[in-house]
């Protein structure tokens, strides 16, 4: 008997809290040094630029430093606002990407990890001692392959929305960790 037509559910917090963390642990980097963050942060710059979000009008930030928290990458794609002080990225974007460089640190996950994960199972920011406002996605861990203590850099970019910037940086680690023996990111 035909019961209707169902259209397919989206994703539940849980199952991309799962497809996240294998995510993580399939990519890691054979190196990574001052020059491949670099390259990875202008990658970055260079696909959000192509995309449609930015065609809209949105802006976007983006930090790539070491786990001690020494900058290597750093940049704004878009306007902190004219006379008008109305741009497509403010003071609080740059906040906001700080918060979630946090979140890595201290969990060794990505924010989007994290935020789907607290989703799924009821807590909140607060009962997991994470600041709110910090809690989105856009944040990776760049891990070694050879190192499996800690991650050893923080690529992060920040738009405003936590689904779209986790895969506008990730894509590139993911990118980065399969295309060479060193880092090798081509801007695909």
């Amino acid at each position: 008997m035909f019961n209707g037509f169902h259209p397919p559910q989206p994703p539940s917090d849980a199952e991309l809290a799962t497809q996240t963390l294998n995510e993580e642990s399939s990519y890691r980097f054979h190196s990574f040094s001052a020059n491949d963050a670099v390259t990875l942060g202008l990658s970055i710059r260079k696909r959000f630029r192509a995309s449609s979000r930015h065609a809209k009008g949105k802006g976007l930030v983006v930090s790539i430093q070491s786990i001690a928290g020494h900058p290597l990458f750093s940049c704004t794609v878009g306007d902190l606002g004219g006379l008008s002080g109305i741009g497509d990225v403010s003071l609080d974007s740059w906040a906001c990407l700080e918060g979630m460089i946090e979140v890595v640190k201290r969990t060794g996950h990505s924010s989007y990890y994290v935020e789907k994960g607290m989703a799924a199972m009821g807590k909140t920011p607060a009962q997991m001692g994470i600041k709110a406002d910090h809690l989105c996605g856009g944040a990776f861990p760049i891990w070694l392959e050879n190192a499996p203590c800690c991650p050893i850099a923080i690529a992060a970019c920040y738009s405003g929305s936590s689904v779209d910037d986790h895969h506008v940086g990730f894509s590139h680690i993911r990118l980065g960790s399969l295309t060479c023996p060193t880092v090798g990111l081509d801007d695909n």
